[in-house]
Parts: structure tokens; sequence; C-alpha cells
């Protein structure tokens, strides 16, 4: 293994042992979260559940908003939060494996 492997290794380590989110990180979190609507998927229809993900989601969102972030202008907030999940809303339905 090369030195740029190593050293990309340990940052990494670093930064996750500091609370950082590292890349693979949230790629777990966000797991959890699809492992979850999956979960509740054998008793909930799809089309309720992607909605009630969606709530939560806006919910948590405006909390961290409001109570960490302490956003005072909210527009500019939601302007940015909505070009996010376009974003990721179209990478997903771009993507063959789904």
């Amino acid at each position: 293994m090369d030195d740029y492997k190593k050293s990309n290794r340990r940052e990494r380590r670093a930064a996750q042992a500091r609370g950082e989110m590292t890349d693979r990180r949230f790629m777990e979190i966000a797991d959890k979260f699809i492992d979850l609507a999956n979960n509740q998927n054998q008793t909930v229809t799809a089309t309720d559940l992607h909605m009630a993900f969606l709530y939560a989601a806006a919910r948590y969102n405006a909390h961290v908003a409001k109570n960490v972030l302490e956003v005072d202008e909210h527009e500019p907030f939601v302007t940015e939060m909505l070009k996010s999940y376009q974003e990721m809303l179209r990478n997903h339905l771009a993507d063959p494996s789904i």
C-alpha cells in the first residue's frame, strides 16, 4: 500500500474519531433510514410511507434550522434545502440500479 492510501485512511479514521461526518458514516446512516423504510413498507403502502418520510425530514430539518443553526431568515434556508433535495432526487431517479 502506498503512502497516499495510508494517509487517506489515517485521515478518515482521525476524522471519524473526532466525530466528523465521513462519506462512509453518511452512507451508513442513510442506509439505516432506508432499512427502516423497507421494514415499514411491509405494512404501510409505499405511497403513504414516502410522504411520512418526507414529512419527518421536513420536520427535523425545521428543528435543525431553528434550534441548531438558529436560522433567522427561513426562505434562503428553504431554497438551499430544495436545491439539495432536487439534486439528490434527480441523481437517484437516474440510477439504473433502483
